[in-house]
């Protein structure tokens, strides 16, 4: 039951950003232009997934001791702004910011089958796992300085 639901959930997620324009990197580039030609649009997908966002997490996290198809709620355990979060927000915005894309949408597009959007996601899995390599060397080296 769990991976349908997951299945479904995704499927609405992907179609929604379809409808949006969210896969479309030049309207997300507008969307990032400020102070350009701007393109608002986006704002109020945005404002509209808060909506249904909001309500759910304060009746749904905030109420239930569990969730329904889960043994726990899957909730940051610190709030703490280390070095390796503010810089992988600005990689992550550097990198939204040039290409208009970011993993779910780039995700959603690859269907399309254009050489752009393939080149990013590849890029992406090839950086999603040197990241994996770099945690885990640091990891050994900090182990064995122990």
């Amino acid at each position: 039951m769990f991976r349908l639901v997951a299945l479904l959930s995704g499927f609405i997620f992907g179609v929604g950003m379809m409808v949006s324009g969210m896969v479309n990197p030049a309207k997300v580039i507008g969307f990032l232009d400020v102070f350009g030609q701007w393109d608002p649009s986006l704002a109020f997908v945005m404002g509209g997934a808060l909506l249904v966002f909001v309500p759910g997490y304060f009746l749904g996290v905030r109420r239930q001791k569990n969730p329904v198809l889960a043994d726990q709620f899957c909730l940051p355990k610190t709030q703490t702004l280390d070095k390796k979060l503010i810089g992988g927000a600005l990689l992550f915005g550097t990198g939204w910011g040039l290409a208009g894309l970011c993993p779910g949408p780039a995700i959603t597009a690859i269907g399309s089958g254009a050489l752009p959007i393939g080149l990013f996601v590849i890029s992406m899995l090839v950086g999603m796992r040197l990241v994996q390599v770099f945690n885990a060397s640091s990891n050994r080296a900090l182990a064995t300085e122990s």
